[in-house]
């Protein structure tokens, strides 16, 4: 009987142990608690909610800290992503660490005596930080040696050294002289020495400027070498090229630092450099917020997605400035916006920490360089917490900005940017936004496998419909694929900018693998869609396929439908939230409907619509191809017109001319 007792217990008792683990690592979405819709009509955020979310991301990593001797590090998330191999524990917890600051620091900067999990959050970062610096701890990190390059380290140490410097009273002050000395020659060894060719430089920068701060001998013809060369890489109305991409990074990253570093340093000791970063600040306002949609949601493009929330950093930043040029509450809008895009979505979540993905985990969006802590450079967007309470920022009321004071229905709205060759469409009637930008990246040279890949290859990226991955199989999303000599599916990543004239975009691409695969493309943003016109160049038959956007599954079927309207074959599907629509107009032979599974972010299946060809070379004069790919939100009907906006498409000797249903002619010229 006793040992029945005992089994019953044993049971029982692993029973309430499995429960507690399986609630311990339950993921519930971020829930906005006393929403105010009277400041903040359309997200119900307040700076209070701002802290709340903060709290929410901490929260989850702390659920992996039991004592002060416990790091930052978090369970692996399957794929690419490192470690790999036992050497790259150290760094791994080195960016959990300097990562989950970005977010604590703010916190604590304004209530020092902040209690997580049962630990004081300020004695934790601060005994983690010592331990960098102790031979005998198993975070230790090394100084960077005599001829050693750049490396993650000095990414980690950039950050640990922003925090410092917009928070010393909690993190530097504190710290033992014989620690500080330490510190300094260790983060030193990093930042007095060589660095990448892109937003690197700023990592130098701040270690440097830091400890030149808190009195310590630093090279200061370095610092300025490296503040000059990120100056230099500005290209206007708010662009930094990042060596040699645009994408989100390459705005908010540079912009953040810049700004950062000329409110707490620059405008002390380099007053003139400082003021150089805030005007290159003062043009985004201009340009970035239209790269967002109207409910304030960014769009799934360029490297490090699962970055996310840090997009928005730059919006909460202005507040330094206090212009009254600035539409304050369209920033928050946007920003707060971005924030419900992620915390609230049930997937964001897994094992309390963020996955590495858009929404949740998808390993074609992962890089190489990131571990799981990586995520937490999206805590960036909390350093908003710095702005006062007071500042317009946090009190202007909430509103739509361009879309209710500029933008009008059945219209579409292009900005082009000038000398980074970026064009942002916003769309009134989905209140979608969208980019076109850099990539000619070849697959042979990409040694971190992500700048020649969907994260920039895509002909254009859409805030209402994120890009999906190729498949083996032809299937393609927003791009041609050919058929190349190996009889695989290549995509086209080699773009060349060519101009943006009349409300046209133009690129030259040319096939890696065989160039003399090449066409001009011509992208004509219209108000429910894009009309494409391309021009095949090649000198040889081609295989190829055309995509539009993707559309996940969601809780029903996608519905498809297939119409003819004056000759012209018209392919629609609907997921219940949107519907896509492919028209072919000139050159293009069959329309599919591709199912595919495991190759979109959002659901595990998901379709698309591809147009086929197999096309005769240009001496044949069969060689430009015309297609309508537009959208309308579900449950809109279409109309005949809407799907066939055009009246007549002819071939010139230059390219086409396209009349439309209005009235209005635009002529594509390739010239």
């Amino acid at each position: 009987m006793n040992k029945l007792k005992t089994f019953l217990l044993l049971v029982i008792s692993c029973n309430l142990t499995c429960f507690a683990q399986q609630k311990a690592t339950t993921n519930e979405a971020f829930q906005i608690v006393n929403p105010d819709y009277k400041l903040s009509p359309y997200t119900g955020m307040t700076k209070q909610h701002w802290k709340d979310a903060a709290m929410y991301l901490l929260e989850g990593a702390f659920s992996y800290v039991h004592s002060l001797d416990d790091p930052m590090k978090f369970p692996k998330q399957e794929g690419k992503s490192y470690p790999v191999n036992e050497a790259q524990v150290s760094t791994e917890k080195l960016e959990g660490l300097c990562r989950t600051l970005f977010i604590a620091s703010p916190l604590l900067k304004e209530n020092p005596e902040l209690v997580i999990n049962n630990i004081k959050v300020a004695d934790y970062y601060r005994c983690q930080i010592a331990k960098l610096t102790d031979p005998a701890s198993a975070s230790y990190i090394e100084p960077r040696s005599k001829n050693g390059g750049a490396s993650q380290k000095l990414v980690e140490f950039g950050a640990l050294a922003v925090s410092m410097l917009t928070n010393p009273e909690v993190l530097w002050n504190p710290l033992p002289q014989e620690q500080k000395d330490k510190l300094a020659k260790t983060m030193l060894s990093y930042g007095d020495g060589p660095t990448v060719d892109s937003n690197w430089k700023f990592f130098n920068v701040f270690v440097l400027s830091f400890f030149k701060e808190q009195g310590y001998v630093v090279n200061e013809k370095l610092l300025l070498e490296y503040l000059q060369k990120s100056l230099k890489a500005y290209r206007g109305n708010g662009w930094y090229n990042d060596s040699p991409a645009y994408d989100y990074y390459s705005m908010w990253a540079f912009q953040m630092y810049g700004m950062i570093w000329s409110e707490y340093f620059g405008k002390i000791h380099y007053p003139e450099i400082a003021a150089q970063f805030e005007q290159n600040f003062s043009d985004l306002k201009y340009n970035y917020p239209n790269l967002f949609s109207k409910n304030g949601e960014m769009i799934m493009w360029g490297r490090s997605i699962s970055y996310r929330t840090g997009a928005i950093i730059p919006f909460p930043l202005m507040g330094f400035q206090n212009d009254g040029n600035t539409n304050y509450g369209w920033m928050r809008r946007i920003s707060s916006g971005v924030i419900k895009q992620f915390f609230t979505h049930p997937d964001f979540m897994k094992d309390k920490v963020p996955t590495l993905g858009f929404y949740g985990a998808f390993e074609p969006a992962v890089q190489v360089y990131s571990c799981r802590g990586s995520v937490y450079w999206m805590g960036k967007a909390f350093l908003a917490l710095l702005v006062p309470d007071n500042n317009p920022f946090w009190t202007a009321k909430e509103n739509n900005g361009d879309w209710d004071t500029k933008f009008k229905k059945d219209a579409v709205y292009n900005k082009y940017q000038g000398d980074s060759n970026i064009l942002i469409t916003d769309y009134p009637n989905i209140g979608a936004s969208e980019v076109r930008a850099w990539c000619h990246e070849k697959v042979k040279n990409d040694w971190q496998k992500f700048r020649s890949t969907e994260n920039y290859n895509r002909l254009s990226y859409s805030s209402a419909f994120p890009w999906q991955a190729d498949g083996t199989n032809g299937e393609v999303a927003m791009n041609y694929v050919i058929k190349n000599k190996e009889n695989n599916w290549e995509a086209f990543r080699l773009y060349t900018f060519k101009k943006f004239e009349n409300e046209v975009y133009y690129r030259d691409v040319v096939l890696e693998t065989d160039e003399n695969i090449k066409f001009s493309l011509a992208d004509i943003p219209l108000a429910n869609g894009i009309l494409r016109v391309d021009k095949n160049n090649s000198d040889k038959v081609v295989s190829m396929r055309l995509g539009h956007y993707a559309l996940p599954k969601l809780d029903k079927e996608i519905r498809v439908e297939k119409r003819k309207i004056k000759g012209h074959e018209v392919t629609i599907i609907d997921n219940g939230k949107y519907q896509l629509a492919m028209v072919s107009l000139l050159g293009w032979g069959k329309s599919e409907v591709v199912n595919t599974k495991g190759l979109h972010p959002e659901s595990n299946e998901s379709s698309v619509i591809n147009l086929v060809a197999n096309t005769a070379s240009k001496d044949k004069g069969l060689n430009t191809y015309a297609t309508l790919m537009l959208w309308k939100k579900s449950g809109e009907k279409w109309k005949n017109k809407e799907l066939l906006p055009v009246r007549s498409i002819n071939q010139t000797d230059v390219g086409v001319s396209i009349q439309f249903n209005s009235g209005k002619i635009i002529r594509v010229d390739f010239k």
